[in-house]
């Protein structure tokens, strides 16, 4: 574990925000509340053996929010004075002063208690941007290098994305958070072309919130098996140049973590948050087909189903100690034995639906708020939405992906995210992968290509069957989640075992495209 950048704590966050919220108090706010960050980004990219690109950034400033006569005011600002800090809070005022008359139901927050002066650094052990650029470019030539060396790899690329985040928080009411947060996400791809198709295989390893052991540490320290993986794809790109058509129609998938990730994020993770469930997203992201109205009723899946909102899991890229508007992080239910029970919401949602978390008889937030820079307002953001593993009541594990194919006569074992499409509820999409394994009584008999899985939500995951144990449960995600206008970026991660449907139908994508 690292401690707080020193080179974050010397600059006057506190000073800063002392100066502006008590401007802000001075003028007669109700709220108010005071975040400075500094976000650093490292972006490192080879191809063939040779760094095709790199880039340095870091974002740097302040925000005041406040809210007055019912609403919302906010403002930002880079330069680092008392007196900018000032006149950002009376900016913010005075925007919430026009706001009023625009406003038909005022503004409320839930209650909080008051979280004064903690500190909380995520879980790493080697801040990547301490490592020199050269180390790291060296490790990512090597990585492409190898890969050409298969006889079916045309081309590699590999690269890695590195971010430290620091905020610090304070409002009106005592409390002030300083966090520190470091991401990462490195990766690979290797591309090569068959007799009538060109294709590509990219590494599985998930972003994680860790530092650079992910990459060249033990397995004890976290770090992924790279070298295996590297050996391992230039034949797994020579199958699949080779493979057949995938037969459309109905089929038994058992699907791996690395791609089921992605089917969660989309079918369960945005289709639960509450804003998007109220409509206040239907503008520019859609709304929910999983509506207020069917909170403890809807049988979203079956019932070996249940999936958990979560922002505290050790290396979860939506993982902190203290949301954006000063709030302690959770774990909750959102579907319980299939059922819907929960939804991910910040501090001004906890006043809309107040029964899903109590606090003294009020409403309160489950730590879902959160801004990708200073100059962006804090909005509900997802959360670590993650499917458990099987409970293992019988103290054996649970089902291994092996023993969850054994159980599939005719079937695809999924590996791998790729393309998606899903509308704007939530509610009918389509999946493909990296790779999909025809199962046949029991046992993997090669890989076939042009494959999609299609569903809507809930017919998806009421044909959910088995989830794998312990074992088999990784923690996948993305850096790259969107949402909001003006628009903003955050990481999230989602946990899942592998796990077993049942009759979910199979397109066959180059017939579908008219091939």
């Amino acid at each position: 574990m690292s401690g707080l950048d020193p080179t974050f704590t010397d600059l006057p966050h506190r000073a800063l925000g002392d100066a502006a919220l008590t401007r802000a108090r001075e003028l007669g706010v109700t709220h108010a509340d005071f975040r400075f960050e500094r976000v650093r980004y490292q972006s490192l990219r080879v191809r063939d053996g040779a760094l095709q690109g790199a880039s340095d950034a870091e974002d740097l400033g302040f925000a005041v929010r406040v809210i007055h006569r019912g609403s919302w005011g906010f403002a930002s600002g880079v330069v680092l004075t008392a007196d900018e800090a000032v006149r950002v809070a009376e900016t913010a005022v005075a925007v919430a002063t026009v706001a009023a008359g625009m406003t038909s139901k005022p503004v409320e927050i839930a209650d909080e208690p008051v979280y004064d002066d903690v500190t909380w650094v995520s879980a790493y052990e080697t801040n990547p941007l301490e490592v020199s650029t050269a180390d790291k470019v060296a490790v990512l030539v090597d990585w492409t290098e190898r890969l050409r060396t298969g006889a079916a790899v045309d081309h590699a690329t590999a690269y890695v994305q590195q971010v430290q985040e620091n905020k610090y928080y304070a409002d009106l009411a005592g409390t002030r958070t300083t966090q520190q947060r470091v991401r990462m996400q490195p990766g690979f791809e290797a591309m090569g072309a068959g007799a009538d198709t060109f294709d590509s295989m990219a590494s599985i390893a998930p972003p994680v919130g860790r530092g650079w052991e992910y990459v060249v540490g033990t397995a004890q320290q976290g770090a992924w098996d790279w070298d295996a993986e590297i050996d391992e794809v230039p034949e797994l790109l020579a199958e699949k140049l080779k493979a057949p058509s995938v037969e459309a129609g109905t089929y038994d998938l058992v699907i791996h973590p690395s791609n089921l990730w992605l089917t969660i994020h989309e079918s369960i993770g945005h289709a639960t948050e509450l804003d998007r469930a109220l409509g206040y997203e239907a503008n520019y992201a859609g709304t929910s087909f999983a509506t207020i109205d069917k909170l403890d009723v809807l049988q979203y899946g079956s019932g070996v189903m249940n999936v958990t909102g979560d922002r505290t899991v050790d290396h979860g890229l939506a993982t902190t100690g203290y949301d954006d508007e000063g709030v302690q992080t959770q774990t909750w239910d959102i579907i319980k034995d299939g059922v819907l029970v929960g939804y991910q919401l910040d501090r001004p949602m906890g006043v809309m639906l107040p029964e899903l978390n109590q606090l003294d008889g009020k409403g309160r937030s489950n730590g879902c708020a959160y801004a990708d820079s200073s100059g962006h307002i804090p909005i509900q953001r997802m959360a670590n939405v993650s499917l458990q593993p099987d409970p293992d009541p019988g103290g054996t594990g649970g089902p291994s992906t092996d023993d969850l194919i054994g159980r599939v006569e005719r079937g695809l074992y999924v590996v791998g995210d790729k393309s998606w499409s899903i509308d704007m509820q939530r509610f009918n999409f389509q999946f493909t992968g990296q790779r999909f394994y025809k199962i046949q009584d029991g046992e993997l008999v090669g890989q076939v290509r042009d494959v999609a899985y299609q569903a809507t939500t809930t017919d998806f995951w009421n044909s959910l069957e088995a989830v794998g144990g312990r074992d088999t449960w990784v923690l996948g995600g993305a850096f790259n989640c969107g949402k909001a206008q003006p628009g903003q970026v955050a990481a999230v991660s989602h946990g899942c075992p592998t796990s077993l449907f049942r009759d979910v139908r199979i397109l066959n994508t180059l017939q579908e495209g008219g091939a």
